[in-house]
């Protein structure tokens, strides 16, 4: 049971009850960002070629319906009004009115953030349909396991089981807030795209669809809770028995269950996620080394020196100065690497 806050703006302490928001802390450290497309008015005969990148995309069908073409093949998703549909991985899908209508490209990787939410008129004289579409783009240097292993389309029916009635609500608020004119609406559609992101997943997540490995692990109880345990308490010297007596499971019950759900072993994903932390202290703090160190579960500088340039294939020191370099989280160039690994 919470204990009362003493105070109205403290929090209820939970103690063993409360736990790392583990989903938000990988898109937290994913760096998202939010690039709106807007609102499409199409009318048979259209069609719109996505951008080939690798920005996630959410499309939302708010009038008639239309064919998500997925590249580099298989069935068309078809889509109705009032669906959902997250691509996570983005990719150069298409979506039409039939198998035949002529494609207009979206260069959304060029287009800054939209500032008005001015339709996009298109087509023919034929029957309508009106979309809501944007992309996510990430702005940490790392793609995180527990992302990459979604499926490359979630779709989400307006009448699937799994579609609550919060989901329902916000997607019926977004396409109207995508028709509106009124003052902060660009911010509302921009927060209300990242909110669908987040329903879109927890759908996916409670859905009897979610066989691959990755962020089902959630679903389960101990797993989950060993996930919260390692994003929570990063710095704890974690072992795999440690970790499988506070879930209450066998250490080898445990170590398999976990690699089952998040598809490596627990000590492998502690280390990625302990590097990825490492990576994001170093580009966007000030902190020092020996200080990074002690916040990723090492007890020296020297040590986690030699487990980044394991890791990055370069020393925490020159990755940080060539990220302010660049002025980006991109990845390393690799004809720099070597030259960089050695200073």
């Amino acid at each position: 049971m919470a204990i009362p806050p003493k105070e109205l703006t403290d929090r209820p302490k939970q103690g063993d009850e409360q736990a790392t928001d583990v989903l938000g802390d990988v898109l937290d450290t994913m760096r998202l960002a939010t690039l709106m497309y807007g609102r499409f008015e199409l009318n048979a005969p259209w069609g719109l070629q996505l951008p080939d990148s690798g920005d996630a995309h959410v499309i939302v069908a708010a009038r008639g319906g239309a064919q998500l073409v997925m590249k580099p093949g298989g069935a068309p998703v078809i889509l109705s009004a009032g669906d959902l549909v997250l691509l996570p991985h983005g990719g150069a899908h298409a979506l039409r009115d039939a198998e035949d209508s002529p494609l207009h490209a979206i260069h959304g990787t060029k287009c800054p953030r939209a500032r008005t939410i001015e339709p996009v008129r298109l087509g023919g004289n034929g029957a309508r349909t009106t979309l809501v579409m944007g992309a996510f783009q990430f702005g940490g240097a790392h793609r995180i396991l527990l992302f990459e292993s979604l499926p490359p389309v979630i779709h989400v029916a307006a009448d699937e089981a799994s579609a609550t009635p919060l989901l329902a609500s916000t997607v019926q608020l977004f396409i109207s807030e995508s028709a509106a004119r009124a003052p902060g609406t660009t911010v509302v559609v921009n927060r209300l795209a990242e909110v669908l992101l987040v329903q879109a997943l927890r759908s996916h997540i409670a859905g009897r669809d979610c066989q691959e490995h990755g962020l089902r692990a959630l679903a389960d109880p101990p797993i989950g809770r060993a996930l919260s345990l390692i994003h929570e308490r990063l710095a704890e010297p974690w072992t795999v028995e440690s970790l499988a007596a506070s879930v209450a499971l066998s250490r080898s019950g445990f170590a398999a269950r976990f690699s089952a759900l998040v598809g490596e072993p627990p000590l492998e994903y502690l280390a990625r996620w302990r590097m990825t932390k490492a990576a994001q202290f170093l580009r966007e703090t000030d902190l020092s080394l020996t200080e990074i160190a002690e916040h990723v579960g090492y007890q020296n500088e020297a040590s986690f020196n030699r487990a980044f340039k394991r890791w990055e294939g370069i020393a925490p020191g020159a990755y940080r100065r060539t990220r302010r370099a660049q002025g980006t989280d991109g990845p390393v160039p690799e004809q720099l690497a070597p030259a960089l690994a050695a200073r």
